[in-house]
Order: C-alpha cells, then sequence, then structure tokens
C-alpha cells in the first residue's frame, strides 16, 4: 500500500507522457482501423446479462449452490503417512504396519487413567468392551520422573481402533469414549480418565477451529460490510458482496471436499487440512473484496455522473471486466501450480484457491453481480437519510 501510493504516482509522473501517448496512439489506431472501442464485449456482455437477469441469476446460482452442497458434509483433521506417495518410505512403513498389525495401529489413542490401579485396571476392561477397538495395552504406570498428580497414581493405556486414523469411525470412537464410555466409568470407579494421542489431538484441534470459525467470519465480513457501506453509501451493496463471496468461499470448499474428503479423480479420501478453511476464506475474501471494489466503484462513478442504474453497469463492467479476468488469470495459474506439490496440504490450499478466484472473477463479477443490480436497479443505491447523516464522507473518485 505505501508503494502503491509514494512510489506508483512518482513513476506515472515521470513516465506518464509516454504511456499517454503510447494509450492515445493506440486508441487512434482502433479507430482508424474501424475496430470497437475498448471495452465493447464486456459492454456487449452486460447487455446480454442485464437483458435477461433471472436466466443469469439462476443458472449461476444453481451451478454455485450444487458445487457448495459437499462442503456441508466437509471433515476436517491432518493427514499423515496415509496420504503420502506410494514410493515414499513413510507411506511403505505405514501401509505394512496396517497390513500386520491393523490399520488402528498408525494411530493408536492413549487413554490416561488417574485414581489407582484398579482403575486403571477398569479402564482397560471397559475399552475392551468398546466395539471399535481392536485391542489394548496393560497400563504403563506413570515413572518416578512424572509430575505429581495429588498423590493418585496416573496410568496409560494404548488402545488401537479397528479404523485407521483418518477414517471418520475413528473420529467417532473418539468422541464415543469421551461422552458414552468414560464418564460412566469415572462415576463408578471415582477416577478421572482423559482421552489423548495424535488422533484425539487432531479432533480437539479441528473441533476448535469449527467453533471459533463463526466468530472470524463475522468479524472478516462485518468489518467488510461497514466499509464498504462507507465508501458507497449503500445498505444493499454491502449486503449484496458479502452473500457472493461467501457463496464463491462455500463452492471453493465443496471442491476441495469432492476431490480430497471424497476421493474424486483418483485422489486418495481423507479429511481436509484443518486450517485450509480459515486460510481459504481469509485470502479469498480479501481478493474477492479487491474485485468487488475495483468494480463497483467504476459503477458508482457512473451512477453519480448519469444517475441510471443499467447504463452504469454497463459502463462498469466494461471498463473493468478485462482487468478484472486478466488479474483472476494470473492468480489462478498461480494457485493452480500447487496442485502439482506431492504435499497434501498444499494441494488442497491450490485447488481451494484457484477455483474461488476463477468462479468469483467469472460467474460472480461477470454474471451475478450485473444481474442483481440490474434487478435492483436504483434500489441497489439506496441509503436512509439518518444514516446517510451519520456516515463519514468517503469517496473513490475523488470527490
Amino acid at each position: 500500500m505505501p508503494a502503491s501510493l509514494t512510489l506508483l504516482p512518482a513513476l506515472l509522473g515521470i513516465f506518464g507522457a509516454r504511456i499517454r501517448r503510447h494509450v492515445t496512439a493506440r486508441a487512434a489506431r482502433r479507430t482508424a482501423r474501424n475496430r470497437p472501442p475498448e471495452g465493447a464485449r464486456w459492454g456487449r456482455w452486460a447487455d446480454g446479462v442485464q437483458r435477461r437477469p433471472w436466466a443469469a441469476l439462476l443458472v449461476a446460482g444453481v451451478a454455485l449452490g450444487a458445487l457448495a452442497a459437499p462442503a456441508m458434509g466437509l471433515r476436517l483433521g491432518f493427514a499423515d503417512a496415509g496420504n503420502d506417495a506410494p514410493t515414499q518410505h513413510s507411506r511403505r512403513a505405514y501401509d505394512l504396519l496396517a497390513e500386520g498389525f491393523g490399520p488402528g495401529f498408525n494411530g493408536p489413542l492413549a487413554v490416561v487413567s488417574e485414581g489407582g490401579a484398579d482403575a486403571a485396571a477398569a479402564l482397560r476392561r471397559a475399552l475392551d468392551a468398546t466395539p471399535g477397538i481392536a485391542a489394548t495395552t496393560a497400563p504403563i504406570p506413570a515413572g518416578p520422573s512424572a509430575p505429581s498428580s495429588g498423590g493418585a497414581a496416573v496410568s496409560t493405556v494404548l488402545a488401537f481402533p479397528t479404523s485407521a486414523p483418518q477414517d471418520r469411525a475413528t473420529s467417532d470412537l473418539v468422541k464415543r469414549l469421551r461422552t458414552d464410555v468414560l464418564p460412566p466409568l469415572a462415576e463408578t470407579t471415582g477416577g478421572r480418565y482423559l482421552v489423548g494421542g495424535p488422533t484425539a489431538a487432531t479432533e480437539d484441534f479441528a473441533d476448535t477451529v469449527a467453533a471459533r470459525m463463526p466468530l472470524f467470519v463475522a468479524i472478516v465480513v462485518g468489518l467488510s460490510a461497514l466499509l464498504l457501506l462507507a465508501v458507497f453509501r449503500s445498505v444493499l451493496i454491502p449486503v449484496k458482496a458479502a452473500l457472493l463471496n461467501l457463496v464463491s468461499i462455500g463452492a471453493a470448499l465443496g471442491a476441495v471436499t469432492l476431490v480430497f474428503q471424497y476421493g474424486w479423480f483418483g485422489v486418495r479420501p481423507g479429511p481436509v487440512e484443518a486450517f485450509i478453511p480459515v486460510m481459504i476464506f481469509a485470502i479469498v475474501f480479501g481478493l474477492s473484496m479487491d474485485y468487488e471494489v475495483f468494480l463497483l466503484s467504476r459503477v458508482h462513478e457512473e451512477w453519480i455522473r448519469t444517475g441510471d442504474p443499467t447504463a452504469s453497469v454497463r459502463a462498469g463492467l466494461a471498463a473493468t471486466g478485462k482487468v478484472i479476468t486478466a488479474a483472476a488469470a494470473i492468480m489462478i495459474v498461480v494457485f493452480a501450480a500447487f496442485v502439482l506439490s506431492p504435499d497434501r496440504m498444499l494441494q488442497q490450499f491450490g485447488l481451494g484457491l484457484a477455483v474461488a478466484i476463477l468462479l468469483d472473477a467469472v460467474v460472480i463479477r461477470c454474471l451475478i453481480v450485473p444481474a442483481v443490480l440490474r434487478l435492483l436497479g436504483r434500489r441497489a443505491w439506496w441509503l436512509p437519510a439518518p444514516l446517510a447523516r451519520l456516515l463519514p464522507k468517503v469517496t473513490l473518485e475523488g470527490r
């Protein structure tokens, strides 16, 4: 931002005359060759969308909704050696352990008992009787160097599930132990029981992310909506921008779910990395809002100048459509390159971002936004008078 506000104006001051001559000469050549003016194709596209706004909105909405639907079943977790390439030593060792000792051997649950030998013995019996557990070890007492637990003996029982660490059955087993199996056992024995280990830690992290996600989304969306409200002085524009950005992000997460959770295109099925939705939301929402401001600032400028809602949308898309799609194409190529990485996390990150930018630039900005603005008409720029008096004067057009 400092470079854009200082270095860029300085460079334009030095080379501005040369750039102006180049732009003027190019426009003159287009006129001499009877070619349409710059942005004419995007103007015709805007006209076509505004002639049939309901059709454009319905087609785009159904497509985005169908793609976003799988995200409702998104399961968070972390990749392990079972997701490595079959040629890697870590994957071969993982497969050999699963073949020789069962799939749960790669992710045992460490169940800690506090309350003496009787509580530890009762814990092992309860675990052996729990469906989904293949085998358990004898209670392993805490060593003399272990921290004190108020005089109560602490022991650990390793429980090996019948399912692999990334399977949904293992996640359900952890939840069942914590809610259905161990609380009644604690009441009976007077002991204290905790479920740990890598698999349980993954579940805890995923649950924490899922619990915090609504607050994170509310803060980001709320602050962005307030900024758009002040800049464009409209109530419906921020609401429309927030909803459309969330739809494009949901569609991107749906694509990630289909490929990596359900195994489309030959990908090994498994959970989606727990922090991927947060990262994709933060980055994509920022980029989407950037495209939104870039397009609507030009539309708003024409609206202020002419007061014609239809012509302002046409002029705005004609002036910015080429730039938005070109910038989006660059970002899509950059993010799609991550898919070529052997790392599963980078593959999910790259696919989600590439799909989100593609949908936002092509479907949202070129179809849904012109259609919605056409349907709203003058109401798109409605602002209650009391609110208008409270808002600061923030403009992008220099007025």
